[in-house]
């Protein structure tokens, strides 16, 4: 009897444990594809290998670290970078400054000194190259850094080291013949007087003045302005010494509608 009545007990606690357990709709919705994976396939419970493949994926908000070969090829190409670069600046300032200092030289004409041959703010060329091998030149336009002159000066040959220079009445004489160089300077004036300019030249009308005699020593050079009634020239500070010529005048190639090239 005893026994009968516990198996009927046990038979109660039984039914009642399964009445108490939720169906599988009330745990799964039945829209849920994923019912039947398992816990760790989950949403929200992401198991190790979707946790690995999430941790190689684009999400801004996981850095990932960048690979020390990467950063050191990286670092290589600047480097690289950086020697062609180099290789290819220093050459050019080097040369640059090589033809700066020993071949050539842009310079601007200032004043009105050297007019109808040259004028203000005409560009030039200085050549340098020639003077190494010679002296210069009679008729030659030269460039001279005159001691206590703010700015290079431009001035043309007319009388060498041995000559004897003389002007008289506006005409230059050396060693006694007159020069072609005066009236070159004559035929410019009078050209620029004829209507080439719309303003007469400050050195126009007659030359008339004397200077000297002088006799120039050894590597002393007599030089003129053009416009010699407007030139600060050998009449006031005396024949100029080779060392103080830093070239010739070889090219004016501005502006274009006078482009020379002076031999």
């Amino acid at each position: 009897m005893s026994q009968f009545v516990g198996s009927f007990v046990s038979m109660k606690m039984s039914t009642r444990n399964q009445g108490e357990q939720p169906s599988p709709q009330e745990v799964l919705p039945a829209d849920d594809r994923q019912a039947g994976a398992p816990p760790a396939e989950r949403p929200g419970q992401l198991g190790p290998a979707r946790l690995l493949a999430s941790a190689g994926s684009n999400n801004p908000t996981v850095r990932q670290p960048i690979p020390e070969s990467q950063s050191m090829s990286t670092a290589a190409a600047v480097l690289s970078g950086l020697k062609e670069a180099l290789q290819i600046v220093l050459p050019a300032i080097f040369l640059a400054a090589l033809i700066h200092l020993f071949l050539a030289q842009a310079t601007i004409v200032r004043g009105q000194s050297m007019q109808p041959s040259l004028r203000p703010e005409e560009r030039l060329i200085m050549e340098k190259l020639s003077y190494y091998f010679h002296a210069p030149r009679h008729n030659e336009i030269i460039v001279l850094d005159m001691p206590g002159s703010p700015a290079l000066i431009i001035k043309r040959v007319v009388g060498l080291p041995g000559e004897t220079v003389e002007i008289k009445q506006g005409r230059i004489l050396v060693n006694g013949r007159e020069m072609a160089y005066t009236k070159a300077v004559q035929a410019g004036t009078a050209a620029l007087l004829s209507g080439e300019d719309s303003q007469p030249d400050p050195g126009s009308g007659e030359l008339l003045y004397d200077y000297g005699p002088v006799t120039l020593a050894e590597d002393l050079f007599f030089v003129l302005g053009d416009n010699r009634k407007n030139s600060n020239d050998s009449r006031t500070f005396g024949p100029v010494h080779r060392d103080y010529v830093k070239g010739r005048i070889w090219v004016r190639y501005w502006p274009l509608t006078r482009f020379t090239i002076y031999r």
